[in-house]
């Protein structure tokens, strides 16, 4: 089974503005209260919520509905946008 390859860049992480379903994380400029600024990590990455974890999302509620492959290419399109756009941080 392969698992989701996050490069770390941290960038879905300052763009939690973008869908209300981070909105409970957001710290109110569209960054989320557990990143870290300076290491570009996960505060909480361990115990991360079930939200912000590619794999667990799948496991738990899309694995009768879409490949995992299919999901992963999903997230990975969706990291490449936030690059493009990334660059202004």
């Amino acid at each position: 089974m392969s698992k989701f390859e996050c490069d770390k860049c941290g960038l879905c992480c300052q763009q939690l503005s973008k869908s209300e379903l981070y909105s409970s994380l957001d710290r109110g400029d569209g960054v989320c209260r557990h990143f870290d600024e300076t290491t570009k990590l996960c505060k909480i990455y361990a115990n991360r919520p079930i939200i912000c974890n590619v794999d667990e999302i799948y496991d738990r509620f899309l694995n009768k509905k879409i490949s995992r492959k299919a999901f992963h290419d999903l997230n990975y399109a969706v990291c490449r946008q936030l690059k493009k756009v990334g660059n202004s941080f």
